[in-house]
């Protein structure tokens, strides 16, 4: 198997570390490496013998649980393509998803999901369930085609499967913020330089363990998590509730042997607000705490490494970059900025105008990348490809600037700055500022329409438990903390804001749901 795939890697880890503890539920089940290694060789070859050809793409649609784990990595092992999906998706959700993909099979857990076999249903495609009993067992795979029968119960065709580098090993959709959503498909070669760039960046080896809080349908977590851990000889923790819990996280971390875990800022705020609320200390020691997926404010970066002890380090990534592009570096490798989401790992970055020229240090422009990381292109959409890979680059659509140590500092989405009159203004900058008020647990800035600057600025606040927001106080601080065209017009108090399946907060929700509320309260005036 060649060096540069996923699958080889993963294959070099369970040689390497036959005996080690590779996947475990604290308190439930606990897998070896040789252990799933061999789960993973026999689902594949349960799904070969089904019919499953390389190319296929095959969705699934799990918890964050082992027997995700074992058939999305015997799909990809099995030379198909493998389309993790939300399991919280409506019926007509799942029905874009699994058309969009072409997908040719539907795997869920033994207790469905009812929206997702309906959908299958209506596109004319098959449905089956995986379950593994304990750790003694083999999958149970039912209703593959043909069949119904433990993987074990077949000889290994997968023994005589080669990965190739360009197999199209991950299916996965941007988040479609601004736009329907594209279908971005990622190689092996793709994961491979990726999981390779995560691990030497954070030094991940196979004395780190790590708890998953994020949903392994997402990149953040399937990548910076787990795929980036297994590879390394790591071990890896799945909630023993199945999904992030502010108060059982530190009890899965102890029984883990946690060194580390990564999470978006609104995770890493809730954990803040438990303390907050019922503190756990000691806490115990750990290497460092990531950040990813949205911007953390300084305020709140200094208040966690306060709180738990650790280094936090804020890092930048994408979906079409397989996740990781830069990131602020350990400790002993130099220093993290505040405000700032690190160096390029293992990838060429520059900052463009408009015009497809490098800006020099300091002058804002597009943030484009270049790397075996990237994807290839976006799936059947050759406007969206001709946009995205102008100049020899790939444009992320990221304002940022390039500091003198050549450390990447975003202001946002190009489509997200805001234009009051001419001035252009971040909203990443009016984050920070909120956030670092007392008296706020969480905030997000936004464009509205105006009929004089064409632009204004509103922002959502959640106030700290136990605390009261007075908006004139908030202004006031606004105003000794930002120059007076970027302090927000409107202030929305909130007890909530709309957010992603990953916790990540879009501003295009947040901006629909408070203006269609500006609006409902002027209508009733």
């Amino acid at each position: 198997m060649a060096e540069q795939t996923l699958t080889g890697d993963l294959k070099l880890a369970a040689t390497k570390f036959p005996s080690r503890r590779s996947l475990s539920v604290p308190g439930k089940i606990e897998i070896t490496y040789s252990r799933l290694d061999s789960l993973i060789d026999s689902a594949a070859s349960s799904l070969i013998a089904a019919g499953v050809v390389p190319g296929d793409v095959i969705a699934l649609t799990f918890p964050n649980t082992v027997e995700f784990v074992i058939m999305f990595l015997a799909v990809i092992r099995s030379r198909a393509t493998a389309a993790p999906l939300n399991s919280s998706y409506t019926q007509e959700e799942f029905e874009f998803y699994l058309s969009d993909s072409e997908s040719k099979l539907l795997l869920t857990n033994k207790q469905g999901n009812a929206a997702a076999v309906n959908a299958a249903v209506k596109l004319g495609i098959p449905h089956a369930t995986a379950d593994l009993p304990d750790a003694s067992s083999v999958v149970q795979i039912d209703g593959l085609p043909g069949t119904a029968v433990a993987a074990d119960d077949y000889p290994s065709p997968v023994a005589t499967i080669a990965n190739e580098t360009s197999d199209v090993a991950l299916f996965l959709h941007t988040s479609g913020t601004t736009s329907r959503p594209k279908g971005v498909p990622l190689t092996q070669q793709n994961l491979a330089a990726s999981v390779k760039n995560i691990r030497s960046v954070y030094r991940i080896t196979e004395t780190d363990s790590t708890l998953i809080v994020l949903p392994l349908f997402h990149v953040h977590g399937l990548l910076a998590g787990l795929l980036s851990s297994l590879t390394a000889g790591a071990a890896v923790a799945l909630p023993a509730v199945g999904r992030f819990s502010a108060s059982t996280f530190w009890t899965d971390m102890r029984a883990a042997g946690a060194t580390w875990y990564t999470a978006v800022p609104t995770l890493h705020q809730i954990l803040l607000d438990r303390h907050a609320s019922a503190s756990e200390a000691p806490y115990p020691p750990l290497r460092f705490i990531r950040s990813c997926s949205a911007s953390l404010a300084p305020a709140v970066l200094a208040h966690l490494e306060a709180t738990f002890g650790a280094p936090v380090l804020e890092a930048y990534a994408m979906t079409e970059a397989s996740h990781l592009m830069c990131t602020n570096p350990l400790p002993e490798d130099g220093p993290h900025k505040p405000g700032s989401v690190g160096r390029p790992v293992g990838q060429e970055l520059a900052i463009l105008d408009e015009t497809g020229v490098v800006r020099p240090p300091g002058f804002p422009g597009e943030v484009c990348i270049r790397g075996p990381n990237v994807t290839r292109g976006y799936k059947n959409n050759p406007e969206a490809n001709q946009a995205a890979f102008l100049h020899g680059w790939f444009h992320t659509g990221d304002v940022g600037f390039v500091d003198e140590d050549g450390y990447l500092h975003l202001v946002g989405r190009i489509k997200e700055l805001i234009n009051r009159g001419g001035e252009k203004i971040s909203p990443i900058e009016v984050d920070a500022v909120l956030l670092a008020h007392p008296g706020v647990s969480q905030a997000v800035a936004f464009g509205v329409p105006d009929d004089k600057y064409g632009e204004e600025i509103n922002c959502a606040v959640i106030p700290r438990e136990g605390t009261e927001i007075d908006v004139e106080e908030m202004k006031s601080y606004c105003k000794k903390n930002l120059a007076s065209f970027k302090v927000p017009k409107k202030f929305f108090v909130t007890e909530s804001l709309p957010k992603t399946a990953t916790g990540k907060i879009q501003r295009r929700m947040v901006a629909e749901q408070f203006l269609a509320q500006a609006k409902a309260a002027k209508v009733g005036a």
